[in-house]
């Protein structure tokens, strides 16, 4: 009885300092992106450079592990590389989707406040749920459709809240939404070439970073980043390139304490985590920035927040049901 209690402990214990660092490192994470893409001690309106010097770095942190076989004792690296021909082929797009999706969550979180980005990414659900029946056919139930409702609801009283009180910028929403889009549709095409890399998330992970090096340079050549690149006075300074290794190296981090949790405990428990996380990183980001927001403000985070959480809960049990039915595979969700 005492082994059994002790391991329990242990294994209580083994959770919650997972859960604390994945708050940790994502709130560090977001906080740490937005001084580089909007603090005056950076500088540097080159947003698509720096999400592509994160991805150098994490690339660089997976080519090493790939090399080195890991961390021994913590966890193994897949071994493959990203320059087959073959691999290439059958990741490329959804790289692409990638590069899309970080280099758009980036944008809005330069455009918009930390207390707004949550509200401002807030339609990942609700893309799911549509894309899921355009590309499979996957019939949602009403209880979450109607669960999705809210969250286009409290997107919709948090964006006319966010307008009234002045700090409402249109181009950083535009950016959250297509970031949720890109989101979704990343979801749903990472289970269908997961199993092209045997079902390994680090190596998937290490492949679009990869990528993703390239795919950003004509993105930033676009964007007309250059000429800032070449006017920029500050790259001799040690200040400045701690703070891009530091936001490469949270970049990094993300990936793998996320996995991480789902492992320790459930995909449930990380989306409840990732909602109470979003909670509290909101009411650390008013207190840190000294911004005042009202009543109705408050009451749009609460509805998505809820809501998101109602809608993971009853997937959940939806799931549950189903596992007990014999369904043929080709209707298994892949959100």
């Amino acid at each position: 009885m005492k082994d059994r209690q002790s391991d329990l402990c242990s294994k209580y214990i083994k959770i919650f300092i997972v859960v604390s660092c994945y708050w940790i490192v994502s709130i560090a994470t977001v906080f740490v992106n937005k001084s580089l893409l909007s603090s005056q001690s950076v500088n540097l309106e080159a947003p698509l450079f720096i999400t592509w010097f994160q991805c150098v770095v994490s690339f660089t942190i997976c080519f090493t592990l790939s090399k080195t076989g890991g961390i021994p004792g913590i966890f193994n690296f897949p071994k493959g590389t990203p320059w087959s021909k073959d691999i290439i082929g059958k990741v490329i797009p959804l790289s692409i989707m990638f590069t899309l999706m970080i280099a758009t969550n980036n944008l809005c979180l330069k455009y918009v406040g930390v207390p707004f980005y949550y509200i401002g990414r807030s339609l990942t659900t609700v893309f799911n749920v549509i894309f899921s029946w355009i590309l499979l056919r996957q019939v949602t139930s009403y209880r979450c459709v109607l669960c999705c409702g809210f969250i286009i609801f409290g997107f919709y009283l948090g964006v006319d809240q966010e307008n009234l009180l002045g700090s409402f910028s249109l181009i950083g929403t535009i950016y959250g939404v297509v970031g949720s889009l890109m989101l979704s549709l990343y979801s749903i095409y990472t289970k269908k070439i997961l199993p092209i890399v045997n079902q390994e998330v680090w190596l998937l992970s290490y492949y679009n970073n990869a990528y993703s090096i390239i795919l950003f340079l004509p993105l930033i050549v676009i964007n007309g980043e250059v000429t800032v690149l070449l006017n920029y006075n500050n790259f001799d300074s040690t200040y400045f390139w701690m703070q891009m290794v530091i936001g490469g190296f949270c970049g990094f981090a993300i990936g793998y304490v996320t996995s991480l949790q789902i492992k320790v405990t459930s995909p449930l428990t990380h989306n409840i985590s990732g909602t109470a996380k979003a909670c509290a990183q909101t009411v650390i980001a008013t207190q840190w920035y000294n911004e005042s927001k009202n009543g109705l403000w408050w009451m749009s985070n609460i509805i998505v927040l809820a809501s998101s959480a109602l809608y993971a809960r009853f997937k959940q049990v939806e799931m549950e049901e189903n596992s007990r039915k014999p369904i043929p595979e080709e209707r298994k969700s892949l959100v």
